[in-house]
């Protein structure tokens, strides 16, 4: 069972060992435990439904409550607090473009906001309801699952856009195809919220983002549907799959996907390398970049980040060994762990992990084999139920994400690091906070910046140490030349910067598209461009 004010799976708890505790306590402080209101506290506190049950959506507590927000850290705020400000008035579970268009039809008649909902892990406030005067309706997409055609030649698969992440591979992998999309919400992420929020996966650097891989697809809008064909490519005019991807749900609902896959590789490799300081690492990452190797993954952490991956990793003997050979090697306090990854033929990946091998070496790179590696795979989608083990504990986490070119990285990083401290300084409070690449590019690569800090035990308290902490940390990333969003989109928490970066024709462009669409303003209003004059 899925837990409805946490992440994932009940039954799976990632435990901390002491040396972990330890190091928290050390960094941090002594927490008290974080709150965790159950269900039925929640619904009591629940308003009265403004809807009434029909056969296209229900208007039970329960699901009212379990679809009324994502994964951000001011919805855990409310979910753990059980004071959720606000829900849908109504739930629908479509399965079928027919019964979404239903959906549509009725919610127009009765001047209803309607939301799509996909997997439900937005951390930037797609999929939250605001205050209305017109009652809102969640459309929740994941009936919606199957694999609708697969084209072995063209190697084009079309599946139904509610399908999450491990389904769907599981349904191409049976006929030996993958897709390769690994974000960090894989387990619960859906296909089509990959599209509308122009999604990144883990390997995006050999498979590509999800604009690589969506060719087209269907959906539903308030004006009527609208086909999108899939070309191997076109000159035909403006691609209307871009009108598409990161639309998060303000035109209509994806109801279809037709993404490129590529045969299952006969290999897959992930090795560690430790350079002995960030610069080195990130001389190196641009330059296997850069020169095009055709690896799938390169990520590295600064010497914060490694620092806390060994603390946390308990095994204190084989950290102890690990850390004094390399010490040995010139590799010490301000070393920096990379995970790089390699997929394809067995001769492909062979040559891909030669040739990268060659540019670590010249910056100094110790090459720590696969076994690393394999840990860090056995452990990418797991590592986020850190963040129910930490608030059992009593501490937040959050993070903060961007891209940037190679030569602002250094700077913006350390920008948005030291802003997360100045903003709790104020508080009095201390935030532990570390850094990663885990996307590359010739051009740059993106920056994602995690915060971990004591939880006071008063919602009012948190909820404003959060907006200190991401007001702070987003005007960092603007100031210092970063992209307000790499990878989640921008929802509701991210929409006051986006000016930005697009400008006010850029977002007079984009509110004419909404408009087109939805006239009435009914899809997910507010979500990445507030309408005018709000």
């Amino acid at each position: 069972m899925r837990r409805w004010n946490g992440w994932g799976d009940e039954q799976v708890q990632l435990q901390l060992a002491p040396e972990a505790k330890q190091f928290l306590l050390e960094v941090l402080g002594e927490a008290k435990n974080g709150p965790n209101a159950d269900l039925n506290t929640a619904i009591a506190r629940l308003s009265a439904s403004r809807l009434d049950d029909t056969k296209l959506w229900t208007t039970n507590p329960a699901q009212r409550i379990r679809y009324s927000l994502g994964q951000s850290l001011p919805d855990w705020l409310q979910l753990r607090y059980g004071l959720i400000a606000q829900a849908p008035d109504a739930v629908a579970f479509p399965e079928s473009r027919e019964e979404v268009r239903a959906v549509l039809q009725q919610a127009a008649q009765q001047g209803c906001v309607v939301i799509p909902y996909g997997g439900g892990t937005s951390v930037a406030g797609h999929v939250n309801v605001q205050v209305s005067s017109r009652p809102v309706i969640t459309l929740v997409m994941q009936r919606m699952m199957q694999l609708q055609s697969l084209d072995t030649e063209a190697q084009l698969a079309t599946f139904g856009a509610g399908v999450l992440g491990p389904d769907l591979e599981a349904q191409l992998r049976a006929r030996g195809f993958t897709l390769g999309h690994f974000p960090q919400s894989f387990e619960y992420s859906s296909l089509g919220g990959w599209v509308v929020t122009r999604s990144s996966g883990q390997q995006s650097l050999g498979y590509g983002r999800i604009e690589a891989m969506f060719a087209g697809g269907h959906l539903e809008t308030p004006g009527g549907s609208l086909d999108i064909r899939a070309f191997p490519a076109s000159a035909a005019g403006t691609d209307l799959r871009e009108i598409v991807l990161g639309s998060e749900g303000r035109i209509g609902v994806l109801t279809d996907v037709t993404v490129r896959v590529q045969r299952l590789p006969e290999k897959e490799s992930f090795i560690a390398v430790c350079f002995p300081d960030w610069e080195s690492g990130r001389q190196a990452l641009r330059q296997m970049a850069q020169q095009q190797i055709p690896l799938s993954m390169l990520r590295l952490s600064n010497a914060a980040e490694t620092a806390t991956s060994l603390k946390l990793a308990g095994h204190v003997q084989q950290v102890a060994w690990l850390e004094r050979y390399l010490r040995w090697r010139g590799c010490a306090e301000q070393k920096c762990m990379a995970i790089i990854g390699a997929s394809g033929s067995a001769l492909q990946v062979r040559q891909a992990l030669q040739q990268a091998k060659q540019v670590w070496r010249q910056h100094s790179g110790i090459g720590l084999g696969t076994l690393l590696g394999k840990k860090w795979q056995h452990g990418r989608f797991r590592n986020v139920y850190l963040r129910n083990t930490l608030w059992e504990m009593g501490y937040a986490i959050d993070t903060v994400e961007t891209a940037t070119d190679w030569s602002r990285i250094t700077p913006l990083m350390q920008a948005v690091e030291q802003a997360a401290r100045g903003a709790f300084a104020e508080e009095g409070e201390a935030v532990h906070t570390y850094t990663h690449l885990s996307h590359v590019y010739t051009q740059g690569a993106s920056v994602y910046t995690t915060f971990v800090y004591r939880l006071s035990g008063d919602y009012q308290t948190d909820l404003r140490c959060w907006q200190r902490l991401k007001r702070a940390a987003s005007e960092a990333i603007t100031t210092f030349g970063g992209t307000i969003s790499h990878q989640h989109g921008v929802g509701l928490d991210h929409a006051p910067y986006l000016h930005v970066e697009k400008g006010q024709a850029g977002l007079e462009v984009i509110r004419s598209l909404y408009h087109h669409f939805d006239p009435q303003d009914m899809m997910n209003p507010g979500k990445c461009v507030a309408a005018k004059g709000d």
